[in-house]
């Protein structure tokens, strides 16, 4: 899912005031995770659309390619949503790169499957045992005859490391699983498929009418079994952690972040930029621990 947008632009806000005119010439390159990338294509967009002079290319690829982006100085901002690997920063720091780090939106990592499958809830213990490939058919878990079929992602994903870290135990994913370039080709691969399962982030549920896509059903997500299940998309669950599979969506920027970055990022994780995230189907980052991390990132 590696799709590109520049574009160039108009006038309007930051943080519900007016944005000063971008210097002409540089434009801001924006570079890696293919969860955040669709959101991103369209917080860029509507920033372009608000701000004379400003010029924003956007690029997916995985977090793992914006990472190394920024780590070699090929773009000014890596979007990941996985936490750096202290190899990575050690990386940075030995080129000189000083990354630092701000939370622009929160996911509820949605594991869904073919609306034909009749089960509802999973636990956090039973999609580990899919996902490494201990659970060869839906029998198991329930009254449903079908082969299971795992749609993921490819290791350079932050979503694969995440799902592997937090959900399989640090153990290896089925070597039966498909390996999909991004969310959307996950969703169609399910969407085809009465015996899959596939993890997205949330904003990828919904359609053009911002309604959970026809064929496909979202599976509560309960942490003990006989625990009370869960959807991602609901904040109140996400929030309060009762959703177990949540994370923040990064973007990392070499240093503190100066000149038309610090201005996009600004916004990015102001009123406006904020409200395009839900708009999205993300959730805000609201006024607790990240949007404290973020006033740190900013000094």
């Amino acid at each position: 899912m590696k799709r590109i947008v520049i574009i160039a632009i108009a006038a309007v806000a930051l943080l519900g005031s007016l944005l000063p005119a971008m210097p002409a010439g540089k434009m801001i390159q924006i570079k890696g995770s293919d969860t955040m990338v669709n959101l991103v294509q369209i917080l860029a967009e509507e920033y372009m659309g608000k701000t004379p002079g400003a010029a924003i290319a956007v690029l997916g690829g995985g977090s793992g390619t914006g990472i190394t982006g920024l780590i070699n100085q090929t773009c000014d901002i890596a979007d990941h949503s996985r936490e750096w690997k202290q190899k990575e920063i050690d990386q940075a720091w030995e080129k000189g790169v000083q990354p630092r780090f701000f939370v622009v939106a929160v996911d509820g990592l949605s594991i869904v499957v073919n609306e034909k499958n009749p089960i509802d809830q999973l636990t956090m213990a039973q999609v580990g045992a899919l996902y490494r490939g201990e659970i060869k058919n839906w029998k198991t878990l329930g009254n449903y005859q079908a082969p299971v079929s795992l749609y993921g992602r490819q290791s350079n994903s932050g979503t694969y490391v995440f799902m592997q870290e937090f959900v399989l135990g640090n153990k290896n994913y089925s070597a039966d699983m498909k390996e999909m370039n991004g969310n959307a080709q996950i969703i169609e691969g399910i969407l085809q498929d009465e015996g899959a399962v596939g993890y997205v982030g949330v904003g990828y549920l919904y359609d053009e009418n911002h309604k959970i896509r026809k064929g496909l059903k979202v599976l509560k997500i309960s942490k003990e079994p006989n625990g009370t299940g869960y959807l991602p998309m609901d904040k109140a669950a996400v929030e309060s952690g009762g959703y177990p599979i949540s994370r923040p969506l990064f973007m990392a920027t070499n240093g503190k972040p100066k000149g038309p970055v610090a201005q996009l990022l600004g916004w990015i994780v102001g009123p406006e930029g904020q409200a395009i995230v839900e708009r999205e189907g993300f959730f805000a980052i609201g006024e607790g621990k990240y949007k404290a991390a973020n006033d740190k990132s900013f000094k």
